[in-house]
């Protein structure tokens, strides 16, 4: 921002702007070629720009200065600094860059001064500088300093020296003081430097906010103290307080100033400052010192040194021992011998420094008046430095009066400047100063007295005095009557006109007197007054006569009321009638009475009245009718007043026909931009009717045609018409400053009319971006497949400063599409719509898509292309930096079926990498929120058990706790053991509320609580030595069935049935059985359940009972028990035989109950195959099948396997498990031969047709290719790649690749693989389908490596998608252009520069110069000059031939002439110098001929360059060196060319004057209007123009239009 005015300067990367806020104006604007690293306003109108290799100024108001202007370059020292300040001096001759770098642990500061007058800069160390200017005492002018400080190992100093002496100062002596830094602050170092102009004083700011003053003249450091604790980036000046401005790391703003007060008392306290608080106070005019003054003022007296006394006196603060008595005292001193006296060294200083008082004012005039030297009073008067008194002025009066004006003016002495200004003549200024200072003269008799000097001023002079707002200040009749007397009629009526104004009835007499006397003596002064209706209440009829006899006709028919009169004036003198009188007096008249007099006025002299008929219909269109007139001017046939009548009509009429009119003669006349304004802003033509005239008229300019099809939507019509009569330069028009909004339909129709893309493209460049609708023309050209059309277009957009959307949105879809470094684009730009950004790539690069989602937090749109392309860290990453809880609800939703991988990456990746508590923290909730237990386990052990900011947090700690509690109890030990900071009370009763006995009780002897402890070990851990002990202090039989219970919860079964029996107790008999039968107690259990069944009857004893007779392989008895009465659950109890194997007493179980499918089961474990197989077709379970077939396959029954598998493989839920089945037992050929014998099962599916390729694939690779050409189109194609990879069948993968439209990964494949799988055609087929056309480039290295002989036949399938001249520097860097020749050939007709100079290289190496001729002949992109001068050092004379043809066909003449010279080529000499066209080329070389004595040659150039070679010369040539024989055919030639003009002549003159003799009718028929076809242009001198300056009222709008 400007420090003074609302002027902003803006960069966008290297682009610069300045702006007026206030006017809302752009000042400037460039664009920088390198990167601006640092810039300041160094002035008022001038920014300072550093670069990192040079500095800038640019004058923002200066017109002429566009781009900013170089002034040095940077210094090599200054290389890698951070640039941290830049300075120039007040004349911006010296100019100090600063920058910093860190280097050995401190920062180092370097500086490079530049003088711009030397143009030679120095490197200087230091960290801070700044320019001043100090007055020395007794110096002529300031003297220029240039300050800095610097802090090196060695300690800190403070520097000030001078810069451009100038002669007449004193030297200034070079101060380096040090500058004090604390012994703490061993990393600061100085930041910034100002300098007080006002005290002269150094402000110098540390990095860690410590300001030092010095004193800029002597160095003295003045103060020091911290007024920051933290970081001071930036200061500037305060010129409120003389002080500075700082502003530090935490945006604090600093103000620091000098304590006006108490600054001198300050430096007073230490008696060293002494003198520099004398000097401070006498620079800034300071209080605190004024005793100091007066008491050296009297000791300087007292010692007779009075010369110093002068000084301390004119030095003094505010002046105060310049008084009278001082004045005195120097007068009264006597005058050295040789000197000046005292009192005149005295002002003499004063004068040098300030303005004198009043008192030595009058002091010193005196004796310069006495000594007649005014030009010094009039020096001191124009400096400003006396001060101004009426004394003062009466002294100078007598000897200079305008001096003493001068004094009077600065006094305000309003009576002596009055008469001085009369007594010098400037009467003009009395009135303006006498109203300025209020002071009021005698005006009438001052006004005598100026008419009588001079006349002229006193006309004025009155003029001004009548002429006051406040009414006239002096009698008008006495000011008349001075004026008459002196025979005065100008200056009178001059004098009336002022006092008359305002029409008063009173002055009726005056006017009338007034027009009377100029109508007699000056009748066009009386024309004028009447013509400005300045009066009304004089005598009218008496001025009527008056002004007739005058010859002012138009005021006499003002005046008379007689209609006779009237009327001889009208017929008498129309010709002297004002044009615009006469249709203003039109006015008055009757419809008929005013068509009649027109119509005679066009019969009685058509020539000398259309223009006015032409006004008067304008005027009283509405009145008499537009189509009457028409009729009226039809009848005359005069198109012209029928163009200029309805120009004036055609902007406000309504009526389509008079519009419609009014286009037809404007199209008569030729007008075509009056058509094309008509057109273009008219609502009420038929706009059909009008097209279609304007197609039929072939307008040379078709505009009006556009502006019509443009309003009402014919774009589509006018780009057909326009496009088929090859107008091209029409329709840019049309784009370019017609309407550009209207390009998208332009190029929509040029594209439907297959038009050729170079036209497209130019039409598109040509069209201002800024006015063309983006999301239109975009929708246009996407919609005809043709988007990168546009790339030039949008880039130029770009680069121009458009911002649109669209604009962003366009360009990353084509570098999408084009792979031209999409990411960048995505990732740096923010102006792009990421929603349809990102949707647009999400099939062709997901990843793109994510960056486009994350940068516009389309949460919805990434997770769905996160999911669908497994980018689960990138989802990852984004969820716990989005932190939004609703955003991970979804994802952690069990509907996401991609919820495990997203978890995973989250604890693995996302949540260690973050540091923010807020990102933690939310992802912990979400994943509570979700109840998602052991994931939560994993998340919090990433955070607690590693280290990490919240390792210690106790709530993260319970709830590890917890959530291991609820979900994986096997961890909770480790915690309760490995964690601290838990609620051990609380985690506890959770444990034992879980059944975590042991860890409850872990955590009460960590806590020391003895009594839970007991009860956990009696009621949870049951610790049946410690519950025995208790038992047997106790010993109640309660205790022993507690006992026995403890017992058989630790597995001493034997003794727990033991108690149980011994109590006699059955109650507990479910718990018995249980922990019984785990321990494999039968034969005790069954004792136990035996005494169960003598006092109850239940299915659970029963069921367990004959489970301990299966178990114990008590067969017998179990079928006896079964037959028996019993409460058995015989089919449960068959289940639990099965599971442990009692195959035998299972098929007992089952075969009481008839479950045939548990009976299969069993049958095999049996090795009754065939009969388990009988019993599966009985269940017809897929379980069953599965079962059976499995056993099957184990025992290799593959028969029955088979039948099995049949019966599985259809359902593909199974097929998976059944084929790792075979796979892990080795059953290769099984498998194939079960899913081969599947496919023609009724219900075969894709994944059988897979598996079975997968398998051939591993196992009889041979065979997958045949499998393929036969399914490939039942397959899983993506799933049998990978097969294929895994199995390297190269042939395979890449008939796959290419039945899945992958053609880039075939292509790749087929490189890679070559031996294996490479086959021309075949690659040919693929490669001209690739997508990503790096593959293009990859595949010529690969011919070129590989199949070198083919390389051609590749190149030519490829030409249309290939970079040529790519391709051409790739073949120059390996030295292999010959082997590309065909295909270079073939291109050359792209005319590319690359590929030229190749072919060139090439024919020349091959000295092949019938080719290279035609080469260069008709391809012209190439270094003529470079190849011209490689090719005439060539040792064949064809080559050399081939330079000089392109040295000719360049227009470089005397190059090849000078080799066909040399090789003697005359031929090609002669034919070079005849095309040239230069007399200077044909003359040397035909002199050249001369010399040589080659005559023939002579003879050819007179042939060949006829007329490039003067007469005189050859006749000169042919007479000195007897060539006239050789020169007579030129001659004969010459005089035969002669005769021919000279008869022409004679033609010629024949025919002119024929012309001039038809010359009188030709004027005949020339327009009435004047000579030219058009009265708009006719100039004066034809006749006057009409009222309206464009012929219909209207000047015409722009429309953009330039012309062609």
């Amino acid at each position: 921002m400007h420090w003074s005015e609302n002027i902003i300067a803006l960069k966008a990367q290297r682009t610069l702007q300045v702006f007026n806020l206030d006017t809302k104006n752009k000042l400037k604007s460039h664009a920088m070629n390198e990167d601006v690293v640092f810039w300041k306003w160094i002035s008022d109108k001038s920014l300072g720009l550093v670069t990192e290799t040079a500095i800038f100024h640019w004058d923002v108001k200066d017109p002429a200065q566009a781009a900013p202007v170089k002034m040095f370059d940077r210094h090599p020292t200054l290389s890698g600094h951070q640039i941290i300040n830049y300075r120039v001096n007040r004349d911006e001759k010296w100019m100090v860059v600063v920058g910093i770098a860190p280097q050995q642990g401190r920062v180092v500061g370097n500086m490079q001064l530049y003088s711009r007058d030397r143009g030679i800069s120095q490197p200087i160390e230091g960290h801070a500088a700044a320019f001043a200017e100090l007055k020395l005492e007794g110096a002529p002018n300031p003297t220029k300093l240039f300050t800095f400080s610097v802090r090196t190992p060695q300690g800190a100093k403070l520097h000030v020296v001078e810069v451009d002496h100038t002669a007449g100062n004193p030297q200034f002596q070079k101060k380096a003081v040090d500058v004090y830094f604390p012994a703490e602050a061993v990393n600061d170092f100085p930041v910034a430097m100002q300098i007080s102009q006002r005290f002269s004083v150094i402000y110098l700011v540390t990095k860690y906010g410590f300001i030092h003053l010095y004193d800029l003249e002597t160095g003295t450091c003045i103060f020091m103290n911290r007024i920051s604790s933290e970081t001071i980036f930036t200061t500037t000046t305060h010129d409120a307080t003389s002080g500075i401005i700082a502003v530090n790391r935490k945006g604090q703003v600093l103000s620091v100033s000098v304590d006006e007060n108490n600054i001198i008392s300050y430096l007073l306290q230490n008696p060293a400052n002494s003198q520099l608080a004398i000097s401070m106070a006498s620079r800034a005019g300071l209080e605190g010192a004024d005793s100091l003054y007066q008491q050296q003022f009297d000791q300087l007296m007292a010692q007779g040194n009075y010369v110093d006394a002068a000084k301390v006196a004119a030095n003094s603060p505010r002046g105060f021992l310049r008084t009278p008595q001082t004045i005195e005292k120097f007068k009264a001193l006597p005058t050295p011998q040789g000197q000046l006296s005292v009192i005149l060294q005295y002002f003499g200083m004063l004068l040098d420094k300030t303005t004198l008082n009043k008192y030595e004012t009058i002091e010193l005039v005196k004796p310069v008046l006495q000594q007649n030297r005014k030009h010094l009073l009039e020096k001191w008067l124009k400096e400003n430095k006396l001060e101004c008194t009426e004394e003062l002025g009466d002294i100078v009066r007598p000897h200079d009066i305008n001096l003493a004006l001068a004094v009077y003016l600065r006094a305000n002495a309003p009576q002596k400047v009055v008469a001085s200004f009369a007594e010098t003549g400037q009467f003009d200024k009395i009135l303006p100063y006498a109203q300025k200072v209020g002071y009021s003269p005698d005006y009438t008799a001052l006004l005598q007295h100026i008419v009588r000097i001079n006349p002229e001023k006193g006309t004025e002079f009155a003029t001004q005095l009548a002429s006051q707002d406040g009414g006239s200040l002096v009698d008008i009749d006495r000011v008349v009557d001075v004026f008459l007397s002196q025979n005065m009629i100008q200056q009178a009526t001059a004098f009336l006109l002022t006092a008359l104004e305002g029409n008063k009835p009173e002055h009726a007499a005056q006017q009338t007197r007034l027009l009377e006397m100029n109508l007699l003596n000056a009748p066009q002064v009386a024309a004028a007054i009447l013509g400005n209706n300045m009066f009304s209440y004089y005598d009218k009829a008496k001025i009527a006569q008056l002004c007739e006899n005058a010859g002012l006709f138009q005021q006499a028919l003002d005046h008379y009321e007689d209609p006779a009169a009237i009327k001889r004036v009208l017929v008498n003198n129309s010709a002297a009638l004002p044009p615009d009188f006469v249709i203003n007096y039109f006015g008055k008249m009757t419809v008929e009475d005013t068509l009649d007099c027109l119509r005679s006025m066009l019969q009685t002299n058509i020539r000398q009245n259309l223009q006015v008929v032409i006004q008067i219909a304008t005027k009283y269109s509405d009145l008499i009718g537009p189509h009457k007139l028409i009729e009226l001017f039809e009848q005359f046939k005069t198109s012209e007043g029928l163009y200029y009548y309805l120009g004036t009509v055609v902007n406000l009429t309504e009526d389509g026909d008079v519009v419609f009119k009014y286009i037809q003669a404007a199209t008569r006349m030729k007008q075509f931009t009056e058509v094309e304004r008509v057109c273009r802003d008219n609502n009420f033509y038929n706009p059909e009717k009008v097209k279609n005239f304007l197609k039929e008229a072939n307008l040379t300019e078709q505009l009006p045609l556009i502006v019509v099809c443009d309003r009402f939507n014919f774009v589509h019509d006018l780009v057909l018409y326009l496009y088929r009569n090859q107008q091209f330069k029409s329709i840019e028009v049309y784009v370019q400053r017609i309407n550009p909004g209207r390009t998208p339909a332009v190029i929509g129709g040029l594209l439907d009319v297959d038009c050729e893309e170079s036209i497209v493209k130019g039409l598109l460049k040509s069209v201002p971006a800024a006015a063309v609708p983006v999301d239109e023309l975009v929708a246009e050209v996407e919609k005809r497949n043709r988007l990168k059309l546009l790339l030039p277009f949008l880039e130029d957009m770009l680069n121009s400063g458009n911002e649109q959307t669209a604009v962003y949105n366009a360009l990353a879809k084509i570098y999408i599409d084009s792979n031209n470094n999409p990411e960048k684009f995505l990732k740096e730009n923010d102006k792009y719509d990421t929603a349809i950004v990102g949707q647009y790539c999400e099939k062709r690069d997901p990843y793109l898509a994510f960056i486009a989602y994350q940068k516009g937090q389309n949460d919805l749109e990434l997770v769905k292309i996160t999911n669908e392309n497994s980018m689960f860290k990138h989802q990852a990453r984004y969820l716990v930096a989005r932190r939004d809880p609703e955003l991970w609800a979804f994802v952690l939703s069990p509907n996401n079926l991609h919820r495990r991988p997203l978890i995973d990456q989250v604890v693995a990746t996302a949540i260690p990498e973050s540091t923010n508590p807020e990102d933690v923290s939310t992802a912990v909730q979400s994943f509570l929120a979700a109840d998602l237990p052991t994931e939560l386990i994993e998340l919090l052990e990433k955070i607690i058990l590693e280290p990490s900011p919240f390792s210690e947090n106790n709530i993260l700690q319970n709830l590890l706790i917890l959530t291991a509690v609820n979900a994986d109890k096997g961890r909770v030990m480790d915690y309760i053991n490995r964690l601290e900071h838990y609620d051990s009370a609380d985690i506890a009763n959770i444990c034992i509320e879980n059944g975590l006995y042991e860890e409850a009780l872990e955590v009460y002897k960590k806590t020391n609580a003895h009594a839970e402890a007991v009860n956990v070990l009696i009621e949870h851990i049951v610790s049946i030595d410690r519950a025995y002990a208790y038992a047997d202090r106790v010993d109640l039989p309660e205790v022993w069935s507690r006992l026995g219970k403890a017992q058989i919860d630790g597995l001493r079964i034997t003794d727990g049935i033991e108690s149980y029996i011994r109590a006699n107790d059955p109650t507990n008999y479910l718990e018995v059985i249980e922990m019984a039968t785990h321990a494999g107690k039968f034969e005790d259990l069954i004792k136990f359940l035996r005494m169960c069944r003598q006092t109850l009857r239940e299915p659970a004893i029963d069921s367990a009972l004959v489970l301990c007779l299966a178990r114990t392989d008590k067969l017998p008895e179990l079928e006896d028990f079964l037959n028996a009465a019993n409460v058995a659950n015989i089919e449960e109890c068959g289940d639990k035989a099965y599971e442990e194997g009692l195959h035998q007493a299972a098929k007992i179980f089952y075969t009481a109950v008839s479950n045939w499918a548990k009976l299969a089961t069993t049958l095999v474990f049996l090795e009754e195959y065939q009969n388990a197989v009988e019993c599966a077709r009985k269940a017809n379970s897929t379980k069953v099948w599965k079962q059976v077939h499995e056993a099957c396959v184990a025992k290799k029954e593959f028969r029955l396997a088979q039948i099995c598998g049949l019966n599985l493989i259809v359902h593909a839920e199974e097929l998976h498990d059944l084929v790792r089945q075979y796979e892990r037992n080795g059953y290769f050929d099984e498998l194939i031969s079960l899913l081969e014998n599947g496919l023609g099962l009724e219900r075969a599916h894709m994944g059988m047709f897979t598996e079975l390729g997968i398998a051939l694939s591993k196992y009889h690779p041979d065979r997958v290719m045949e499998h393929l050409k036969l399914f490939w189109g039942r397959i899983n194609i993506p799933k049998l790649i990978r097969a294929c990879e895994d199995a390297h069948l190269w042939p395979e993968l890449i008939f796959l690749y290419t039945h899945y439209d992958e053609w880039d990964n075939a292509a790749l494949a087929m490189m890679e693989r070559a031996a294996d799988a490479w086959e021309h055609h075949s690659f040919k087929d693929i490669i001209v389908k690739v997508a990503n056309l790096e593959i293009y480039y990859k595949a010529l290295n690969f011919y070129l490596e590989q199949q070198p002989s083919l390389l051609t036949d590749l190149l030519s399938a490829l030409t249309a998608r290939i970079d040529v001249a790519r391709v051409v520097r790739m073949f120059e860097k390996s030295d292999n252009i010959p082997l590309i020749k065909p295909f270079l050939l073939n291109v050359q007709t792209q005319n590319n520069k690359v590929v030229n100079n190749a072919i060139n290289n090439l024919l020349i190496e091959e000295e092949d110069y019938k080719t290279l001729r035609d080469s260069v002949e008709n391809y012209d992109n190439y270094d003529p000059v470079e190849l011209a001068k490689r090719l005439e050092d060539h040792e064949l004379v064809f080559f050399r031939q081939i330079a000089a043809a392109i040295y000719r066909k360049h227009k470089r003449w005397n190059q090849s002439i000078a080799l066909s010279k040399q090789d003697k080529l005359f031929k090609d000499a002669i034919e070079t110098a005849a095309v040239s066209g230069r007399e200077d080329v044909v003359d040397e070389l035909l002199r050249y001929f001369v010399d040589i004595g080659n005559r023939e040659c002579f003879a050819g150039m007179l042939y060949a360059c006829y007329d490039l070679i003067p007469v005189d010369t050859v006749m000169e040539i042919s007479w000195r060196h007897g060539l006239t024989d050789y020169a007579m055919p030129f001659m004969i030639n010459v005089m035969r060319q002669q005769s021919v003009k000279i008869t022409k002549l004679e033609k010629d003159n024949e025919e002119r004057k024929t012309k001039e003799a038809t010359q009188q009718k030709t004027e005949d028929d020339t327009p009435i209007l004047g000579k030219g076809p058009l009265m708009i242009t006719a100039g004066p001198a034809g006749m006057a123009p009409p009222p309206q300056a464009y012929g219909n009222g209207l000047a015409p709008q722009a429309t953009g239009y330039m012309g062609f």
